[in-house]
């Protein structure tokens, strides 16, 4: 009777025309490879094999074999994915990180999609900063992270996986409606977390001065709260502003700083079947809120 370890060694055979390069290929020896070719010659009752030179060669029926061999090599690992992403997308938890404005906005739309077509599939959420998320993603444990880069940050090439998933505006948030970051060169300004500061940072650098941080925090809600009472002014990305918005204070969009933002994964391709499934929701949640991929990532 034929077994799949046969026919894998054949169809090896097949495309290496080698026992040698088979072996190296399977990670079998050389006479393993041998053993199999004997065996299977015997459960057929056919020649497969011979001998030409220093290597060998199908028999016409070896030949035959092998094709056949590779058709059925392909459909069992087809049907082993297929198993693997069924099973993937019945059961299991996905950990996903994201920061406060996506957190309250592009996560709970995508939750609600996967709930509703993979009921068996448990997302467990963390907020959770991007530099932080990056490194609880390498250390194993996150499975995804929604995060972000400004237009002028690098992209990581350091095993993650990005997808750009959507970019978001940034708006300086002051008292005043139809302001500018000009007109706040001598003001105090409200930083957030080490990569929000650095947005703003830039900001301001692109209109000739560095901001004066007079407070700190991370808070949308605390933030527009100390706006409005006049302690500083601060920059906020457009999400924020749609999870939790002050009628006392003003936001007004910049141009030429767009946030993007990523769904990050760590290690080889592909994504087992359930990461992908979150990624593929975060996008479509974003794709929904009018978050148009304006660049290319």
């Amino acid at each position: 009777m034929l077994n799949l370890i046969q026919l894998k060694v054949l169809a090896a055979v097949a495309r290496h025309g080698s026992v040698t390069d088979a072996a190296k290929e399977l990670h079998y020896s050389q006479p393993s490879v041998s053993h199999y070719l004997a065996r299977l010659e015997t459960a057929t009752g056919a020649k497969l094999v011979q001998r030409v030179g220093r290597g060998i060669r199908l028999t016409p029926d070896g030949q035959l074999l092998a094709d056949r061999a590779a058709e059925i090599l392909g459909r069992v690992d087809a049907a082993t994915t297929e198993l693997a992403a069924r099973i993937g997308l019945q059961t299991g938890r996905v950990r996903l990180a994201a920061n406060a404005s996506t957190l309250s906005t592009i996560v709970p739309t995508a939750a609600a999609a996967l709930a509703e077509a993979h009921p068996g599939l448990e997302l467990g959420l963390f907020d959770s900063h991007p530099a932080e998320s990056f490194q609880l993603l390498r250390s194993g444990q996150l499975d995804v992270a929604l995060t972000f880069l400004s237009a002028h940050t690098p992209m990581r090439d350091d095993g993650f996986r990005l997808v750009h998933i959507g970019d978001d505006s940034i708006n300086l948030i002051s008292r005043q409606a139809d302001d500018s970051v000009a007109n706040h060169r001598d003001s105090a300004w409200i930083g957030g977390c080490e990569w929000c500061q650095n947005e703003l940072t830039t900001v301001c650098q692109h209109e000739g001065f560095a901001p004066r941080v007079g407070s700190v925090s991370d808070d949308m809600v605390v933030v527009q709260a100390l706006v409005a009472a006049g302690n500083g002014v601060t920059t906020l990305p457009g999400l924020a502003l749609r999870a939790h918005r002050r009628p006392d204070v003003h936001a007004t969009e910049l141009t030429g700083f767009p946030r993007r933002i990523y769904a990050a994964t760590y290690g080889d391709p592909p994504d087992p079947p359930a990461v992908a499934a979150v990624v593929t929701a975060l996008a479509e949640a974003a794709a929904s809120m009018g978050l148009v991929r304006k660049m290319t990532a």
